[in-house]
This record gives C-alpha cells, structure tokens and sequence, in this order.
C-alpha cells in the first residue's frame, strides 16, 4: 500500500538571509544540479555510467532534497517578508490538484 502523501520538514536556514529573487536563482541552479544528475545516469551527456544505481539513485536524492530545501526557504521568505499564509496556499494547491484530476478527493 502506498502512502497518500509525503510528509517532509526541513528546517528554516538560520545563517542566511534570503531574499525573493536569489531565493528563485538558488532555486533554479538546485534544479539544474538534479537535471544534471539524471540525465548523467540516462546517457544524456555522452559519457558511460560507471556508478551502480543504488549510487546514482542515492545522488537524485541528495539533489532532490536540495530543491526541496530551497523551496521551503522561498516559502520561509514569503511567509515572513509578504505576509503570505503558505498553510492557505498548501490547501488551494490540493485543490486544484483534485480538480485537474491528479488526485482523488
């Protein structure tokens, strides 16, 4: 049985001080960083795979968590710059999700 939903808490970065727009470029260069890593398992840059997949899987992961991290950093800035309920806009998110049929209500 799979679960419903993935449940993650990262922390808030307390030796930084993020802002909007380097959030959004560290955003990108964290998606960038997990595009670079699949598409070097997948061949993608002409090169031969040499790590075993529990290494490269290991490796999506850690980059995956690095997208993440910065996600739930933009959220802290949002939160506390703009005044913005990410709460509020977590349940609006789940909404359109089940009205775009990705998910059952």
């Amino acid at each position: 049985m799979t679960k419903e939903y993935k449940s993650i808490s990262l922390p808030k970065l307390n030796n930084l001080e993020p802002n909007l727009e380097s959030t959004a470029l560290k955003l990108m260069e964290e998606a960038g960083e997990l595009a670079q890593v699949i598409g070097k398992f997948r061949g993608m840059n002409g090169e031969d795979v040499i790590m075993e997949h529990e290494e490269i899987y290991d490796k999506i992961s850690m980059e995956l968590l690095d997208v993440a991290q910065v996600a739930i950093s933009m959220m802290f800035v949002l939160e506390e710059k703009y005044d913005i309920d990410i709460d509020a806009k977590i349940s609006k998110h789940i909404e359109k999700l089940i009205k775009k049929g990705y998910m059952k209500g």
